[in-house]
This record gives C-alpha cells, structure tokens and sequence, in this order.
C-alpha cells in the first residue's frame, strides 16, 4: 500500500521536491486520512509518507532504518513520554525536522516538546492549509506553533519570570533591556511584525535585535532562542 502511495505522489507533480514524512500515530483513521491530504496537496513540496509506527519503540526502529527528512509525531504514544522520546530521536537524528501533531494543547506539554527539541507544534483541529503551511515552515528552519495554541498558561499570571533571574541572565549575555523584552516575546514564538505590534517599533528593529540576540547567546535559530527562553524561564510555565 505504501508502495502505491509512493508512486501516487511521485506522479501528480514531478517537478516538485520530495521529502520522506515519517507518522508516528496510534489512529489508524487519522494516518489514513493524512495519506488523502498529502496526496492532493499542491505545495511546492511533496510529503511522502515513507513509514507508519503505532508506538514509540516502532518508531525509534523505523528511524534507525529509514532516512527520514520530516518526522509527524503524536506527543503521547503508547508506551512513551512524548517529551523524552523526542530528545531521544534529536539527539539520534539532529537533522530531522519534528512536527507534534496532537490534540493536547496543555501549555506545560507545548513548552516541554519544544524544549525536547521539537521544530513545531500543531493541534489536529487544523486545516490542511495550516497543516501543509506548518509542514512547509519546519522543513524551511523555521519554528511552527499552531493556531489556538497558548504558550503561556493564562490561569497562572503574567508568565514572566521572577526579576532576579531575569537580570542575572540579561547580565550574563550581555543583552540590554529592549533585547530582554524581544527575547520573552521570541519565547512565545511570535514573529517579527508580531512582536513589532506589541512593542510599538518597527519589524525592521525587531529583525536587528533578534539578529543581536542570537550573536550573544551563540545561535543560529528560533527554535534555539525559544529553548534558552523556557530553559531561563523567560516564558511563563
């Protein structure tokens, strides 16, 4: 059936490139609908769906035998912690891209496959658009968080960690206070013209100073900046 699938998709647009997606979902009928989706999308990429597991231990094998460039994960498996299965496959495989698709939107669980080292999180109340826009974001570098998904947990205040630790980090890195306030906002995955919006200055500044921050802490990317931020507890628990 794979196989079938495979050519299916090799067919419909030649000219586009095509990425092995691995699934990692114990519903049969979400990874059979899934197939449907891929099949018909029109993206300048196409997602191949290379190899199903049902269950973490089949999917650290599947990725141990398969060259996979996009893996799609349900954050809970059976028999596995979502988050620590996720570092565990960062760790074997530091170039594969990491979609979460599930229907857990709990704040603590988003942060902690972030953390883990997760590329993107999307609910399955998404669209096809939004599922293809954030499969596209993740294989492009970018970090993807869904629509409806709240990284701070309103019900615990203002999701800003104590002052004291907030300044010995700004001192540690050397950041000064307009940096800091980029910094907390980067951490709830916000973009530069949304960060702009928040701060009243231009995306343009934004873009400068997310460029500085990234020189000072020694990264290369927001999925990065968006872990020293919760490992810092710059973003609320």
């Amino acid at each position: 059936m794979l196989y079938e699938y495979y050519l299916s998709c090799m067919t419909a647009n030649p000219s586009a490139l095509y990425l092995n997606l691995i699934v990692a979902d114990d519903h049969p009928i979400f990874t059979t609908g899934l197939k449907t989706v891929l099949a018909q999308a029109g993206s300048r990429y196409r997602f191949v769906i290379g190899g199903i597991a049902r269950t973490g231990l089949q999917l650290t094998e599947l990725l141990r035998i398969s060259k996979a460039d996009v893996l799609m994960c349900e954050i809970f498996l059976p028999d596995s912690d979502g988050s620590k299965l996720i570092a565990s496959l960062r760790r074997a495989n530091p170039d594969l891209k990491i979609l979460v698709v599930t229907a857990q939107e709990d704040s603590r669980l988003v942060k902690a496959a972030f953390r883990s080292g997760a590329d993107g999180y999307l609910l399955k109340t998404a669209t096809e658009t939004e599922l293809l826009t954030a499969l596209e974001a993740v294989v492009e570098g970018k970090t993807y968080v869904g629509q409806g998904i709240e990284l701070v947990d309103r019900t615990r205040g203002s999701g800003v960690g104590d002052n004291a630790s907030e300044h010995r980090f700004a001192r540690h890195y050397g950041l000064t206070r307009r940096e800091m306030e980029v910094m907390r906002h980067i951490g709830q995955a916000l973009n530069n013209k949304e960060i702009s919006e928040r701060l009243f200055i231009s995306d343009q500044t934004v873009s400068v100073h997310r460029k500085n921050i990234m020189r000072k802490l020694s990264v290369n990317n927001t999925a990065s900046l968006i872990k020293i931020a919760y490992e810092n507890n710059l973003v609320g628990d």
